[in-house]
């Protein structure tokens, strides 16, 4: 995976991307832990998350914040990184403009970030929140979740407790056809040490059953747009005949009319 570049809000951004071939392959983004604690996109989870998505497909991306590694900027408390996320996601879609899904994962930090992300992007189409930390930042923004994901945190997080990951999933509101998954990974800490594995495991199938629910999905939103195309074709064809029909039965009307005079 060669060193990546994308030019940030805030100067200079690193990053490393796995690229699919398939024009419309789908992309995912994920964002790492608190910069000032040692998050970066080498973290394991992200790590793990990088290499979930790219098994399945995807085109993924993972970059340092500002300020990380030898992304260019400083720590922003969250505005900055906001807006680095954005650009990367930018970058992405730019890169894979045809991309059937697109798709956006935090860890810790990330998931708060990747969460304000989701609010101001429509186009994304599922999340997955690690460790989301709950205890320390306001989640309350998800008012409704535009789209259905996973939660996912260890039992033994003494980071972020399970039980106020377990309010937060309760407390998120969602939209008719929403749906927020919640996994909790027995033995797993805060940054998941010995779990990785269990991790991937679950966020894979998670992915699976999400990618066959979106390919069934786009399957009957074309069989409907066919439908309707045959029904516009059917409009049409009774158009035309009725406009081919009228000149005849006017010519009718006017034979009638010279019978008459003859009589």
């Amino acid at each position: 995976m060669p060193e990546l570049i994308i030019n940030g809000p805030g100067g200079r951004l690193e990053a490393r991307y796995h690229h699919e071939s398939n024009a419309d392959s789908p992309i995912a983004l994920i964002l790492h832990p608190h910069p000032q604690f040692g998050g970066t996109m080498n973290n394991q989870v992200v790590y793990t998350l990088y290499h979930t998505f790219a098994a399945r497909g995807f085109s993924v991306l993972r970059f340092n914040f500002r300020g990380v590694g030898r992304s260019q900027g400083v720590w922003d408390g969250g505005p900055g990184e906001l807006a680095d996320a954005a650009s990367a996601l930018d970058w992405l879609q730019l890169v894979k403009p045809d991309a059937k899904t697109c798709w956006i994962a935090g860890v810790s930090f990330g998931t708060w970030i990747a969460m304000q992300l989701l609010m101001r992007r429509p186009e994304v189409d599922g999340f997955i929140c690690v460790a989301p930390p709950s205890n320390l930042y306001d989640f309350s923004f998800l008012a409704p979740c535009p789209s259905s994901g996973l939660i996912i945190n260890g039992d033994m997080d003494r980071v972020v407790p399970t039980p106020s990951v377990v309010e937060m999933a309760a407390k998120v509101k969602v939209q008719k056809g929403i749906k927020i998954t919640h996994e909790i990974v027995q033995g797993a800490n805060h940054f998941f040490e010995n779990k990785t594995e269990e991790l991937g495991n679950i966020v894979g199938s998670y992915l699976d059953e999400r990618m066959i629910q979106f390919e069934l999905d786009r399957e009957r939103n074309k069989e409907r747009e066919r439908e309707r195309e045959r029904e516009r074709q059917r409009q049409r064809e009774l158009e035309r005949l009725e406009a081919q029909s009228a000149p005849a039965a006017g010519a009718g009307g006017g034979s009638s009319d010279d019978d008459g005079d003859d009589e």
